[in-house]
Formats: C-alpha cells, sequence, structure tokens
C-alpha cells in the first residue's frame, strides 16, 4: 500500500488530521489499532463549545447527553466557590459516538480507514516513510511520504522516530453511577489532597447520574478515587453506589520539545497538546490536527516531506496555542502544589463578587490567559495581594 499521508491513530485528532490532509488533496489512509472507533473510552467527556466547534461539528442529540454553563468549586474546607458563566459553556458527551461521527467526516472526505491495524516500525527511506504494521496479525509495509503520529500519550511513532514521549502522565480514572447532582448545569470541581498534584471532579449526565472520577500524579489512583467517594463529605452523601461505568487513562502535561522530524507529524496527547489545567485534549488537539493535515498534504504533494519543510507545523501551532499551553502549566504547577491550608485561603481570597464577576466574564477553558490578566487588575488589589503572596511562598 502507498499513500500520500498515513495517519496512525483514529482517536478525534488523528480523524481531524486525515480529513484535512485530504481535503487539501493528499491521498490518506487512517489507521487504529482497536477493533471499534471510540473503544476503549479514557476521557470524561466533557467538551467546551469551542472544542465542539473546532472539530467542524454542530451539537446534536446523537452526542450531547448534557450541557453545563459553569461549576462549583469546592476546596478542602468544604466551601462552595460558585462560577456561572450564564450561558452554556461545555458540553458532556458520549465519545463512542462523537470520536465515530469524526471518523465518518473523514471516511466521507475520502480517507481510506482499517481498523485491528498497529504500527510496530518505520523507516525513513529516501524521504519515503515505510510503516511496518501488524494488520489482524498479518505483518504488512505501508509506504507514505508523510506520517501522522496520533497514537496517544505513550506514541509509538514518536517513541520510534526519536520524539520521545511526554514526561508527565497523570493518573485519571472515573466512574459513572447514581449521583445527586446539586445542579446538573453545573459541574463540581474537588482540588487538593482528595486528588494530589491535579483535582477531582463530578460531572452531570442528568439530576441523579453523573461521571465522578479524579486525577493524580500520586500512585494508586483508585485509592484515591476509592477515599473521594466515601470520605469527601459533599460527595458521599450525594453518591448513589452502583457503577455503572468505569474509565482509566492518562493525562499528558507538558508538550514535547519537537514535534515533527523527517517525514513525520505528532500530534494531540502524543505531542502533549493538552489543557494542563484541565487535561482537556480536544481543543488543542483538533486546532493543532487541522494544521498537521494541511502541512502534511502540502509537503506530500510537493515532494518535500524534509524536516525543514514540515517545522512549519510547530511555527504554526504554537503561534496559535503556544502561549496559552504554557500559562496553563504555570497555573497547573501553582495550583497542583498548593497544600490544602493554603488551597482554602487562596479559594476564598477569590470568593467575593469582584472576582466573581471577573471570572465570570473573562474565564475561559481554552484561554487561560485573558483572565489571568484580569485578575492581575489593580482594582482586584487585595485579592492580588493574596495570590501574589501565595505565589512567592510557593517558589520559595
Amino acid at each position: 500500500m502507498k499513500y500520500d499521508v498515513v495517519v496512525v491513530g483514529a482517536g478525534p485528532t488523528g480523524s481531524i488530521a486525515a480529513r484535512y490532509a485530504a481535503l487539501n488533496g493528499a491521498e490518506v489512509l487512517l489507521i487504529e489499532e482497536h477493533q471499534s472507533i471510540g473503544s476503549p473510552v479514557g476521557c470524561t467527556g466533557l467538551l467546551s463549545t469551542r472544542a465542539v466547534y473546532e472539530c467542524d461539528l454542530e451539537p446534536s442529540d446523537d452526542f450531547v447527553l448534557n450541557s453545563v454553563r459553569g461549576a462549583f468549586v469546592y476546596p478542602p474546607d468544604g466551601t462552595c466557590l460558585p462560577i456561572d458563566g450564564g450561558q452554556t459553556k461545555a458540553y458532556v458527551v458520549s465519545r463512542k459516538i462523537f470520536d465515530r461521527k469524526l471518523a465518518q467526516l473523514a471516511a466521507e472526505a475520502g480517507v481510506d480507514v482499517l481498523l485491528r491495524t498497529r504500527a510496530v516500525g518505520i523507516e525513513n527511506s529516501s524521504r519515503i516513510q515505510k510503516l511496518y504494521v501488524v494488520n489482524e496479525g498479518v505483518s504488512e509495509t505501508i509506504e507514505a511520504n508523510v506520517v501522522i503520529g496520533a497514537d496517544g500519550i505513550r506514541s509509538n511513532i514518536s517513541q520510534m522516530t526519536g520524539l520521545g514521549n511526554v514526561g508527565k502522565i497523570i493518573s485519571g480514572i472515573q466512574i459513572e453511577g447514581l449521583y445527586e447532582s446539586r445542579n446538573s448545569d453545573f459541574v463540581e470541581v474537588f482540588p487538593g489532597s482528595y486528588a494530589p498534584g491535579f483535582f477531582a471532579w463530578a460531572v452531570p449526565i442528568s439530576n441523579n447520574i453523573s461521571r465522578v472520577g479524579l486525577g493524580t500524579t500520586e500512585p494508586d489512583a483508585v485509592q484515591y478515587l476509592n477515599r473521594f467517594l466515601t470520605s469527601n463529605p459533599e460527595v458521599s452523601r450525594r453518591y448513589g453506589g452502583n457503577m455503572m461505568d468505569f474509565v482509566v487513562g492518562g493525562i499528558p502535561v507538558g508538550t514535547l520539545d519537537k514535534t515533527f522530524t523527517d517525514g513525520v507529524i505528532v500530534v494531540g496527547d502524543a505531542a502533549g497538546q493538552v489543557k494542563p489545567t484541565s487535561g482537556g485534549g480536544i481543543y488543542p488537539g483538533a486546532l493543532c490536527a487541522k494544521i498537521a493535515g494541511d502541512i502534511a498534504a502540502k509537503s506530500a504533494i510537493n515532494g518535500d516531506s524534509s524536516e525543514y519543510n514540515l517545522s512549519e507545523y510547530e511555527k504554526r501551532w504554537k503561534s496559535r496555542i503556544g502561549r496559552e499551553l504554557d500559562i496553563g502549566m504555570k497555573i497547573h504547577e501553582f495550583v497542583g502544589g498548593l497544600e490544602d491550608r493554603k488551597l482554602n485561603e487562596f479559594v476564598s481570597s477569590i470568593n467575593n463578587p469582584g472576582m466573581l464577576d471577573t471570572i465570570t466574564k473573562y474565564g475561559d477553558m481554552d484561554h487561560p490567559s485573558l483572565l489571568v490578566k484580569k485578575m492581575l487588575h489593580p482594582s482586584n488589589s487585595k485579592s492580588v495581594l493574596k495570590i501574589c503572596w501565595w505565589l512567592a511562598e510557593t517558589v520559595t
């Protein structure tokens, strides 16, 4: 088999990259190691409205299970910081159906899709990539001008081409079960020692069913989840048990130093293009996947898939979202490093009408830099002094 572009991994970023390569005139193959697109699920399924539209989809009952407009943030002392966006800010989706819709769009654009096909080796030969795969137990070789690695946090493509893997992985674990929501229009967020290094959550599907989980940098995430479900006062009194789904996964934090080489581009989780503040990868992944598909197609068709030519991919995605990911990483490190006492005081310092109004007006799941800038405005001087003090204490 020979193609202009081969995309490894049929998750959202892979399907979008393949589709955009095809829309730019390339002959494209999309391969997936699993036997079903969208399975297994390894995601909370909470997508910002911008993320859905960035994927070129309109929200529909086919995959949208609920919509949310805000969040209740519970620091360790149990107080509540209510953040009301006033309108729909995110959708709770069925990732299985969502992923399949994106793969369908790719197929309709002319992409060939091959399931149960795992990439096991890659070789650059005279600017042609020889991709060695195992397809339903049979070894085959696929030739391509450009290979796009969209194969997740432990990307074989990234590893085999010397680009490496993302260094920091947060363990994510989640159940779906009976849970009485305080308000099904709001997600619930629990930073602190119940989920060291990240946070815990309850994402409502309906008034009485939620996805409850956490991410942590500590080992044995199952132990932390059990403790959260049974010991957190807010959660334990509303969790009704009767688990209906169980999901585990990894969240990459921090981008690769380099996301391209001769004949190869990596995108999405494989490149660490994930929001460090929330762990969401659909919006940045979709944005970067479009750029990857465009650059890969043009390079393949022009017969120049050199490292120099593919470097345009990294320049473009960093100019679009690199700063946001960098700022998000600083926020992640700051909040994740606070012990419970300081976290309580930090949340208390911003739990006032002025700061809540600022958060409501400028809070953005995908672009945190605007909110940070507004929070540091002189009009928030007292709160700013406290925030700066916590930052200084954390750093020193």
